[in-house]
């Protein structure tokens, strides 16, 4: 009999993605695929972060990054190869909706999915984006009946504000644009105000759900947090770098701080459980995120 040998993979590349040392004794016909599917993906920190949550759990399952240009043709593969389960990321969190066979009521409700679960061949989507954030504001305040303000109308925006809503908090919609804004506002039942009207507003949690601040532009902040009040809970969503210029003022100004790395790594946490039945590491999932930003350089990542 041919022995099976183990071997260690230090980066894993489909597209050139950051992964981090980890060891496999065989991948073979019963391996689960995982993935991400996403334009650009090309330095998504998902592979280092979930093949080393499986190795800790001892599960035969890899994770890969795809550049997905045909998203009907790349969920038909999910489905042909089949795929175990799929992260999804920009641009396709909204039109991946029209490849699945059932989306979770929470998913539907923000209008973006970005995890499936294949079950035997019935396409399932979720978004964790919501419970991502709240369980990393949850690790420095209960956002519970608080004031919190969203800065930004995007994607991000509708799930952290959708799920602050759910859970009873007070949630102001902050952006550049108004009519985006309002928009927004008036989909979750939450109110509109200028940026400038920020600090006069004295919330509890200030979150910036822009990518401003995300390398290269590392100075770059949407708004000078100076000016809010000490006891505020101040999250980023972006993570390269783990501290923005934003979290640096806002924590030279005497508020507690939220790292985008953190949202990250809980909303992939929830991915793995969803996938696996299976509770996550998050300290291990921690520590792979931030040896593939190690890896990254510094360099603009998506």
């Amino acid at each position: 009999m041919a022995k099976r040998n183990s071997f260690s993979i230090a980066c894993w590349r489909v597209n050139p993605v950051p992964a981090v040392r980890r060891s496999f004794t065989l991948i073979d016909t019963s391996t689960a695929l995982y993935g991400v599917f996403g334009d650009p993906v090309a330095h998504s920190l998902g592979p280092a972060m979930h093949n080393q949550a499986f190795a800790r759990a001892g599960l035969n399952a890899v994770y890969l990054a795809f550049r997905v240009r045909d998203l009907a043709g790349a969920m038909a593969g999910v489905r042909g190869l089949p795929m175990a389960g799929v992260s999804i990321t920009i641009p396709h969190k909204v039109p991946v909706m029209e490849y699945l066979d059932e989306i979770d009521p929470e998913a539907r409700a923000i209008g973006a999915v970005n995890t499936v679960v294949n079950r035997d061949g019935h396409l399932m989507g979720y978004n964790t984006d919501s419970r991502g954030a709240l369980k990393a504001l949850g690790e420095k305040i209960d956002p519970v009946g608080k004031t919190a303000a969203v800065i930004g109308a995007g994607g991000a925006a509708r799930a952290i504000g959708y799920g602050l809503v759910k859970i009873g908090a007070r949630v102001l919609i902050f952006n550049r644009t108004p009519e985006k804004g309002r928009t927004l506002a008036r989909s979750l039942g939450a109110e509109f105000h200028g940026l400038a009207d920020l600090a006069g507003l004295r919330p509890d949690i200030v979150i910036n759900t822009t990518p401003v601040g995300m390398a290269p532009a590392r100075d770059a902040m949407v708004v000078d947090p100076s000016g809010l009040a000490p006891a505020a809970v101040v999250m980023d969503i972006v993570y390269n770098p783990v501290e923005t210029a934003f979290l640096k003022a806002a924590r030279a100004a005497g508020c507690r701080v939220v790292d985008g790395l953190t949202m990250f790594v809980h909303q992939g946490a929830a991915q793995f459980e969803l996938w696996t039945g299976r509770k996550a590491s998050l300290n291990v999932m921690r520590r792979a995120a931030l040896q593939g930003l190690e890896l990254l350089g510094g360099r603009f990542h998506a």
